[in-house]
């Protein structure tokens, strides 16, 4: 090895480490850093403000096959989950009429965090950085037992966009990534490459981890720690301005992140920075295993004023 090649390999090495430091140390921005959104004091949509006619025609124009694949989990008492958080539903008899007709019906009654549950799209009040949510919005200005009066779910409407699937674990030559194993920037960058790929505003940025195979099989190991995006691939991906970032795990970050004094660092950095929506507990297997890295993807979270979060059923058409 040359000389100049050990310069190179070390000065790599050496922007590699300082930058995993940097990322490991890091502490949320100072609120005159990041309010007001770059989307206007007082906007509660953040990057959903994507959402224009440009852009669903800009995706429609990636249907060539009109193939839907399901991107959602099934909701049921069996799936992995927070375990501060439940699940339950009750079936019951509704209706048994009088008449010639003889109608009966059914209904069921379902006990939940309809917000943060299942595959889950993730809204701005879901996260905060002391007292203060996306755009400065502070705590208790805007809470309320029955909603919250600003932020909520309910803000966001129909997501309709071009869908990129960064498929990590194809990149990595494994099923499933360890559940140590921290994305960086340079894994994005290179399995984008090997897709011939490149990242546009307001796309809807999808991560293959492989870590759905273990959802309904080993539901403890699901939950207990994951692969994910690190701090500087999140920053990274920030900078590509996104209008949310999802992935096949229930965080879609490292967790628990490397740096034992942070807590879900990147949910603040997407949620509360930069005012882009997480989409967490994707079903990814058939989209991977088609290797469709490109698609428009279609998902509407459910109008419930003032929520935290909706869970929704994603899809992606080719």
């Amino acid at each position: 090895m040359t000389r100049q090649s050990v310069l190179v390999l070390a000065g790599v090495c050496f922007a590699f480490a300082t930058g995993m430091t940097a990322a490991q140390g890091w502490r949320p921005p100072a609120e005159s850093q990041r309010c007001p959104s770059k989307w206007g004091a007082g906007d509660e949509r953040g990057a959903a403000n994507h959402m224009k006619p440009e852009t669903v025609l800009r995706a429609t124009k990636l249907i060539r096959t009109g193939e839907v694949i399901e991107l959602g989990h099934v909701l049921g008492a069996g799936m992995p989950s927070n375990p501060a958080r439940v699940f339950t539903m009750i079936t019951k008899r509704s209706a048994q009429a009088p008449g010639a007709n003889q109608r009966g019906g059914n209904e069921e009654i379902v006990t939940t965090e309809l917000g943060q549950i299942g595959t889950q799209f993730d809204a701005f009040p879901h996260q905060m950085i002391a007292n203060r949510m996306y755009n400065c919005f502070k705590l208790e200005d805007i809470e309320s037992r029955t909603g919250f009066t600003k932020l909520g779910v309910d803000k966001i409407g129909m997501i309709f966009t071009r869908g990129v699937l960064i498929d990590v674990a194809a990149l990595k030559g494994v099923e499933i990534l360890d559940a140590t194993y921290e994305i960086t920037p340079a894994d994005l960058q290179q399995a984008l490459a090997r897709q011939y790929l490149a990242l546009q505003p307001g796309d809807a940025v999808i991560i293959h981890t492989g870590w759905g195979k273990l959802w309904g099989k080993d539901n403890a190991r699901y939950m207990r720690a994951m692969p994910g995006i690190g701090i500087a691939a999140a920053e990274w991906l920030a900078k590509q301005d996104p209008m949310l970032v999802g992935s096949d795990t229930a965080p879609v970050e490292i967790s628990p992140n490397p740096d034992p004094q942070l807590s879900l660092p990147v949910h603040q950095i997407m949620l509360v920075v930069h005012g882009i929506h997480l989409l967490e507990n994707m079903k990814l297997d058939e989209l991977a295993a088609k290797r469709v890295h490109e698609f428009a993807l279609t998902m509407q979270p459910l109008k419930l004023r003032g929520g935290t979060g909706s869970t929704v059923a994603p899809a992606a058409i080719r």
